[in-house]
């Protein structure tokens, strides 16, 4: 059910043209949908809305829209008829009723920070279960567990950080599918590492990009500084003396991957499983101050508990980054074992190759997993899968199940990848033989899982 405003909310004019961006309209608010929308209908089109809860009555207004659309977009304005589960949105900059009384929509990031985390849960399990369901036929219910300190309020655990600049210098954010860059003076959801550098407290003018790595373990911070075309290399250095001197700055381009030394080191040290790793400029690395271990223990428990990786295994870890999973894989597989490292992004190949060179059973190779798999006629006892949110595709499942791995430990950050790549493995003969859901991305949509997959019989 759905009506029109007939008076502006916060000085905001509504449109006559229904289809236009900047109308507004009440909505019930039905179930989430995969991406941190609810679906709202309005006369027989369905709206996207960001920053509401099930059940709601909530006036919207449109921020993606036009008749010929399929669907729009809109944000939650003011809220008609509220959940039980609806809390007070711990971050200014992000909450939307706050954010359009001031005349403009929120920064991205923290889309359901006005949720109790429990429910926030509960509904990223819903989206889960419905993309299993619906893109590898599987009726699975699956509970999405909490990570590290339960009395943090899910606030605290980014490591990572990446920021945009203002027009006028100053540090901030995007809206949520937008050019439009929102000032902000705090990141809640980071360590308290980041929030300390005060960088919003800077004149970063003619920089377009900034990065921030604040390891866990407390080791030295990288800054990444991405200038703007025709910045001078005088601008650079004036901001490199605004910044505190324990503190690695490094400039880069992300179009070319080049990242240039400024002061201190173009890398940061981090720590899991008893390992020391390398991470040089944005090369990755899980953003939740718990998911190395989280994730680590979860893989290896999975592939030691089904006899899958023993002394003297052969183990694949694909996508394998800087080597976050190949040095358990190799500690556990030993020195009578054997560990195919594969990761297509250079820089982080050769992070892996540094990180890994005392362990004469692993073999690092940079290149496309595709590739590797198809030139390398091997096969493993069990293998590692931690592909980008797109997921591996069919081309790189069906090469897996080709090499005839007792078992895949498929590590996702997208249930909408990884059900279609595990409908795949279904066509192919194999099933899920357990599953386990982690939320290391609180107050955002976002979830990780840990699927063990094996052949049928």
């Amino acid at each position: 059910m759905t009506s029109h405003s007939n008076s502006p909310h916060a000085d905001h004019p509504v449109n006559d043209h229904q289809g236009a961006s900047g109308t507004e309209l009440v909505v019930d608010i039905g179930p989430i949908a995969h991406g941190g929308h609810f679906v709202a209908r309005h006369e027989g089109r369905v709206i996207f809305v960001r920053h509401a809860i099930p059940g709601e009555k909530v006036r919207i207004r449109l921020t993606d829209s036009g008749d010929s659309s399929r669907f729009w977009r809109a944000d939650v304005v003011e809220v008609l008829e509220a959940s039980p589960h609806r809390v007070p949105h711990f971050w200014k900059a992000a909450d939307s009723q706050a954010s359009w009384r001031r005349g403009g929509p929120p920064v991205g990031g923290a889309e359901l920070g006005h949720i109790s985390l429990e429910r926030q849960r509960a509904l990223k399990a819903e989206v889960l279960a419905e993309q299993l369901k619906r893109l590898a036929g599987l009726d699975l219910a699956t509970e999405v567990e909490a990570v590290g300190d339960h009395h943090d309020g899910g606030l605290g655990w980014r490591t990572r950080a990446g920021f945009a600049v203002t027009s006028k210098g100053r540090l901030g954010m995007h809206a949520h599918r937008s050019d439009v860059v929102l000032p902000i003076k705090e990141m809640p959801l980071a360590l308290p590492g980041l929030n300390d550098l005060k960088l919003w407290d800077l004149d970063l003018s003619g920089i377009a990009r900034v990065e921030v790595a604040v390891p866990a373990n407390g080791s030295r911070p990288l800054i990444l500084l991405a200038p703007e075309e025709g910045t001078s290399p005088k601008r650079v250095h004036s901001i490199l003396s605004q910044l505190p001197h324990d503190v690695s700055v490094a400039s880069f381009d992300p179009s070319k991957g080049e990242v240039l030394q400024l002061r201190g080191r173009t890398w940061v040290q981090e720590t899991a499983a008893g390992h020391e790793y390398r991470v040089t400029g944005e090369g990755f690395w899980q953003i939740h101050k718990d998911a190395p271990e989280t994730l680590v223990g979860a893989v290896t428990d999975y592939l030691s508990r089904g006899g899958y990786l023993q002394p003297g295994a052969a183990v694949a870890d694909l996508y394998a980054g800087a080597g976050l999973f190949t040095a358990p894989l190799a500690d556990a597989a030993g020195v009578t074992g054997s560990v195919l490292s594969v990761e297509g992004a250079p820089g982080a190949s050769r992070d892996a190759r540094k990180n890994l060179h005392g362990e004469p059973q692993v073999e690092i190779v940079q290149g496309r997993v595709e590739r590797v798999l198809h030139q390398s006629a091997r096969s493993f006892d069990s293998v590692v899968l931690d592909p980008p949110r797109a997921g591996a595709g069919k081309a790189v499942v069906k090469q897996l199940m080709a090499t005839g791995p007792r078992a895949i430990a498929y590590v996702s950050c997208d249930p909408a990848s990884f059900a279609r790549d595990l409908g795949y493995f279904h066509q192919g003969g194999w099933r899920l033989e357990s599953l386990r859901a982690f939320d290391l991305y609180p107050h955002t949509h976002h979830l990780e899982t840990v699927g063990l997959i094996v052949p049928s019989a």
